[in-house]
């Protein structure tokens, strides 16, 4: 195409235009150069979350020696404007809407100026949009060129409005700033405003000789795009598609103008080509020139995202340089943490501090202690260290981490690596509860504008776009199940056009569903569906924060990257993770690790309780109790060892230094599990290991043999073969990376040696392992070995820290159990399967735990002489504060002498009768003598008598209790009703129902031998479920995964059948075992065979696969179901049917009737039914038999707490 013919779109909405713009970024730079047009513009609305995506992709795309035809990227923005940014004004107002304008980079001046802008729009002037006004932009204009905008600019908007002296003064007062670089933009999409503004427009702009420019307000690709747009924003909307979306219209505008989030009327915003411009504007050509004028102001815009160090300068005291001041801790930490300086200390240390000073890491050195050091001097729990940050001799004497590297043969080249282009990443594990002080700190010292969280991007994935686009297009969910249930239900990296089998994945795999495409070839509307949603799948839907990320700048932030606030004020980076780093910012992760909390807690406590004040680095981590008790399997609680397949390979390996421990933490993970007999076999038979080198001796002796770490990947190649430890690191991660071509290279040299080109372009010679005396054929096959361990070897400082934490926690619990399980349950107070679990621990190690108690508890769980006592915190539905009113009243004024001085004293707090129940049931006022149904049916009666007394005393009269000396009777004045006290099984039951766990005793306590000789329980299925966002820790490696065949063993306590879509009968029961529950699903093919099974109240044995993903919890497909024989099992209470009655008050033919019958049919069971009506006093009884105890919360919803009744 000549280049008279060409076009630039300089307005475009990529998918960064959350749920508004439908043009895929990865698409766009192939779609320009398929038109002939040499460049685009990125202008998305008010934000720039996409414009380090957008230029990475155009280099990229111009990188490629097979796209002969190049596309120069622009940066820009849509921003808002707003007469005053930072007004909130009242809808109606004039200053309520925010304008349109575009902005382009120029330069990166420009650039800079941009970020600016975008960035005060969201922390200064966000109302509704993120906002700027004219003075913000004439303090950041140099180097932007700006266009009037669409419809919504605030040029059209006065033309729109019929104040054409105002258009008159806009163009002037913006060409008065920007000179030659403001244009009047036009646009024609075929709707009637902009045809009603689009003559006024090419007046307004020649009286003023200002130049037109023409763009497409581009929302799409392609024109048959347009209906995947209507549906995106639809979505955003939760609106359903008109019948009516197809048909082309003008419409009629309101003289305000277009609304800005109004649907597209017509399918004319996609990328046009040259010819489809002009033929919009054909006596308009110079617009479409002037487009090819403002590519050429536009320069390169790499140097924009050029890698800079933006890390923070730290102020060292004293006046002394940052590598004076990191000097001197370093030393003063060598003497404190040595000792006597060895001389392999003092050459580790000065090479590290080389490296570290040469390129350019002492501030950050500095920076991470800082904050580390306030973290400790006031109190917070830091961890040992993570990842490869453990390697370094420096960050270990200054306290950063407390690992020391040399003893444990840990490598500073992990971590830092001249030879490698990639920064040093501390990782730092925080208490997960004061996390938040921590980056607080951090916000103080180096000031708001240089720190900030990082965005995160909620994406559309297949199964979730699928369903919202059926529901856009009105299709039936039962419709939409159809196709999500025929795909995998881990999706991982596949999209939906993988399993469609339109694409093989990385490795060259097929994932096809056959089913599924034969869905989709013969069913044209969830052809339709499926259509759109491949054009959708992977867009970013909504913002987030990034968990612990945390950005630290020498600058404000906003001179470099473009800044957003969410609705709680937190400032977040646009930019995501990889990309800030790419940029030099600092990225530190702040992260909050549950263990170090309870620790912590529990350190506390043992304090508290016996005056020690443990120091775990003060410490040798050899301790012979400590490995017992992990060599016999008791792990419980223990970090990383918990599990039941790492409890048995605790008892195989039968740990007895901290070593075994890292190597059991690397080992137990998929991949190198298939090692972990060798090890645990040569550790026991050391005298049968071979070595086909001395060198490989010398870096697997500590691992029996087996190649556990990186670091020895790394080792191996520097000794065997000859490569520097940065080229030893290259290799280790071409490994790990699997990069065949390179390595097949690398074979060679490293087998015969060669020559090898590190990252930064230096070439070293490599002698190669035949060279140091290896055979070709050993050298060829280590090599080979080392490929194949490579890809999931772990990085042995992280194990190594982890370890740390792992000891810790075990010796606690070996030396200090209550304290330590308390401490553990008062930080899972609301994880019900973990409290079960670890309660029944402690009754299984002998350690009694009480019942909550009104004169005993504590808000928390504590430890009450050889007992450990339940909180109050337990019992559900009363509230925390409430709670702490409850203790400080007994603390203030003594214990409570019995339920009404406890009404009494508690009269002001807003205790209702559901928070009493609720203390009653969980047995918190056993302690005053009453039966539990005794005290269910007079709390009414002291509440009324409460009251009656505080009104009497509020008219200055006597209560009745006044009367009464405390000593002459008292309280004992008082009648309570004669009722038989509940049975046990009613009571544990009521227990649970408030609490979420038996308290004084158990259903299946007599089996609990046997039920503890089981290898899994519930809660080892429950820990596969996804991980909750309270805490960063990683998740337990098992050996358990989504598909795992396992047997577990209990009692059903409520099942229910279900009907397939295809008319077919499956049934979900829940099997219920000592820690907690889990779902049983039988499906159709198996429901004939194992219905029996079913049966609430049977206690069975079940082996079947488990299915932990999708939406809900983990769960077991039965594949077998046996009804359980053994002795003591016989003995278990078999719960009997109950009664559930419901009291109404309108009458039985109320519609409140069949809800309740509804929700009855909804749990079969075999209890019986009951429906009252209070005002004729007509009883119904049932005939639907039902679980009263799985339906009693729905009908509590439904009813009220005081209308249901279980008896």
């Amino acid at each position: 195409m000549s280049e008279e013919k060409r076009f630039v779109h300089l307005h475009l909405h990529t998918e960064y235009s959350l749920l508004d713009g439908a043009t895929k970024i990865s698409k766009l730079f192939a779609r320009c150069a398929e038109l002939g047009q040499p460049a685009v513009a990125i202008t998305d609305h008010g934000n720039m979350y996409g414009a380090m995506s957008f230029y990475k992709e155009a280099a990229a795309y111009n990188k490629n020696p097979e796209h002969t035809f190049k596309v120069k990227p622009i940066i820009g923005c849509e921003v808002y404007t707003a007469p005053d940014r930072k007004s909130c004004p009242a809808p109606g107002d004039k200053m309520y809407k925010a304008n349109h304008l575009v902005l382009l980079c120029k330069n990166e001046k420009g650039y800079h100026n941009l970020v600016k802008l975008v960035s005060a729009g969201f922390t200064e002037g966000f109302y509704r949009k993120p906002r700027i006004d004219f003075d913000l932009l004439s303090e950041h204009s140099e180097g932007l060129i700006c266009l009037s905008a669409c419809v919504a600019g605030e040029l059209p908007q006065a033309i729109l409005a019929g104040d054409l002296e105002e258009a008159d003064r806009v163009v002037k007062r913006f060409k008065a700033l920007f000179g030659d670089d403001y244009y009047v933009e036009i646009q024609d999409h075929n709707l009637r405003s902009q045809k009603t503004v689009l003559p006024y427009l090419i007046s307004v702009a020649r009286a003023n000789n200002v130049k037109l420019v023409a763009t497409n307000d581009v929302h799409y690709l392609r024109k048959k795009d347009s209906r995947s747009q209507k549906v995106l924003q639809c979505i955003a909307f939760g609106d359903n598609l008109p019948p009516d979306e197809d048909k082309e219209t003008e419409i009629t505008e309101s003289a305000e103008g277009v609304d800005d989030d109004s649907y597209f009327p017509t399918k004319e915003f996609y990328l046009k080509s040259r010819e489809e411009m002009e033929a919009v504007f054909p006596n308009l050509t110079e617009a479409l020139d002037n487009t090819l004028e403002i590519m050429d102001k536009c320069e390169d815009c790499s140097p924009y995202f050029k890698r800079k160090m933006l890390y923070p300068v730290y102020d060292p005291p004293g006046g002394m340089s940052s590598g004076e001041y990191l000097h001197s801790l370093m030393e003063e930490g060598l003497k404190k943490k040595y000792g006597t300086i060895t001389k392999a200390v003092r050459e580790r240390a000065d090479y590290e501090f080389k490296i570290v000073s040469e390129m350019g890491f002492v501030d950050y050195f500095l920076v991470v202690w800082d904050f580390i050091h306030y973290a400790e001097s006031v109190g917070i729990p830091v961890g040992p260290g993570r990842g490869s940050g453990a390697g370094s001799i420096i960050a270990y004497a200054i306290g950063i981490t407390k690992i020391e590297p040399l003893g444990f043969d840990l490598f500073f080249e992990r971590f830092l690596n001249p030879e490698r282009v990639s920064n040093p990443d501390f990782d730092i594990d925080f208490c997960v509860e004061r996390r938040g002080e921590v980056i607080d700190y951090v916000r103080r010292k180096y000031g708001d504008d240089h720190v900030s969280q990082i965005c995160t991007f909620g994406t559309m994935a297949a199964k979730a776009a699928i369903k919202d686009v059926g529901r856009v297009l009105n299709v039936p969910f039962s419709e939409m199940n159809k196709i999500t249930k025929l795909m995998p239900k881990m999706m991982g990296k596949l999209t939906i056009e993988h399993v469609l089998g339109r694409k093989l994945d990385r490795d060259g795999v097929n994932h096809e569903v056959p089913e599924l495409r034969e869905l989709y070839e013969s069913d044209s509307v969830l052809r339709q569906v499926i259509d759109i949603a491949i054009e959708l799948e992977g867009m970013p839907r909504q913002t987030g924060l990034h968990a612990a990320g945390v950005i630290i700048c020498r600058d404000p932030i906003a001179e470099h990257a473009p800044l957003s606030m969410n609705g709680q004020g937190v400032v977040a980076c646009q930019y995501n993770m990889i990309q800030v780093e790419e940029l030099g910012l600092l990225k530190m992760d702040f992260l909050g690790l549950m263990n170090l909390t309870d620790i912590k807690k529990a350190v506390d406590l043992v304090e508290q309780d016996t005056g020690r004040k443990i120091d775990f680095y003060a410490m040798k981590y050899d301790d012979p109790e400590v490995y017992r008790m992990i060599g016999e399997g008791d792990t419980h609680a223990v970090f990383q060892l918990e599990s039941g397949g790492m409890k048995s390979f605790m008892r195989d390996l039968k740990p007895d230094c901290i070593e075994d421990i890292i190597a059991g933490i690397s080992l137990y993970r998929p991949g190198p599990m298939q090692y972990i007999k060798t090890y645990v076999y040569n550790k026991k038979h050391p005298d049968e290991i071979k070595y086909k080198h001395p060198a490989l001796k010398k870096n697997l002796e500590a691992t029996y043999g087996v190649m556990v770490y990186q670091e020895q990947v790394m080792n191996i190649c520097r000794e065997l073969a000859g490569y520097s430890m940065g080229g030893a690191d290259s290799i280790r991660r071409m490994m790990s990376k699997k990069k065949v071509a390179a390595l097949a290279a690398e074979r060679v040299t490293f087998v015969h040696g060669g020559t090898f080109t590190n990252e930064k372009g230096v070439t070293v010679n490599v002698p190669g392992a035949v060279a140091n005396g290896m055979s070709e054929q050993d050298a060829d096959q280590l090599f080979s070995e080392m490929m194949d361990f490579a890809s999931y070897a772990f990085n042995k400082s992280h194990a190594a820290a982890y370890a740390y934490v792992a000891y810790q926690t075990a010796y606690l619990k070996c030396h200090y159990l209550k304290e330590f399980i308390v401490a553990v349950l008062n930080n899972r107070i609301n994880k019900i399967d973990e409290i079960t679990n670890y309660l029944m621990y402690l009754k299984q190690k002998d350690i009694k735990v009480l019942p909550p108690d009104i004169n005993k508890s504590i808000v928390g769980f504590s430890v009450e002489g050889d007992c450990v006592r339940v909180g109050l915190a337990a019992v559900k539905g009363v509230g925390s504060a409430i709670m702490e009113e409850m203790v400080a009243e007994r603390n203030a004024n003594g214990p409570y002498k019995d339920l009404y001085a406890f009404l009494s004293r508690m009269y002001n707090v807003k205790l209702n009768s559901r928070m009493i129940e609720s203390l009653i049931y969980a047995g918190a006022f056993d302690s005053f003598g009453k039966a539990r149904s005794v005290l269910i049916q007079a709390y009414p009666l002291l509440q009324d008598r409460v009251a009656a007394d505080n009104k009497a005393k509020a008219g200055g009269q006597l209560s009745m209790f006044d009367m009464f000396d405390e000593a002459d009777g008292g309280m004992d004045e008082f009648v309570y009703p004669v009722v038989e006290e509940y049975p046990l099984r009613d009571k544990l039951r009521m227990e649970k129902q408030v609490t979420g766990v038996y308290l004084t005793g158990h259903p299946l306590q007599p089996c609990a031998e046997a039920l503890s000789a089981m290898r899994y329980n519930s809660a080892d299925i429950h820990k596969l479920d996804p991980t909750d966002d309270e805490s960063d820790e990683p998740a337990e490696q098992t050996e358990l995964q989504d598909g795992s065949t396992v047997t577990l063993r209990g009692m059903i306590i409520s099942s229910e059948k279900k009907f397939s879509k295809g008319g077919k009968e499956f049934g979900i029961g829940v099997l219920e075992d000592l820690v907690g529950t889990v779902e049983v699903m039988v499906s159709p093919s198996k429901w004939q065979q194992l219905k029996n099974m079913l049966e609430p109240d049977k206690l069975v044995t079940v082996t079947g696969r488990i299915s932990a993903s999708g939406d809900r919890p983990a769960g077991i497909w039965a594949t077998s179901m046996e009804e359980w024989k053994d002795a003591a099992a016989t003995e278990a209470p078999v719960r009997e049917a109950q009664k559930i009655c419901c009291y109404l008050s309108g009458g039985m033919d109320s519609s409140l009737t069949n809800d309740i019958l509804d929700i009855a049919r909804t749990y079969p069971g075999k209890d019986t039914l009951y429906i009252k009506d209070t005002s004729s006093g007509e009883i119904y009884r049932s005939a639907v038999r039902l679980d009263a105890r799985r339906a009693r919360a729905e009908m509590v919803d439904l009813l009220g707490e005081n209308n249901v009744r279980i008896a």
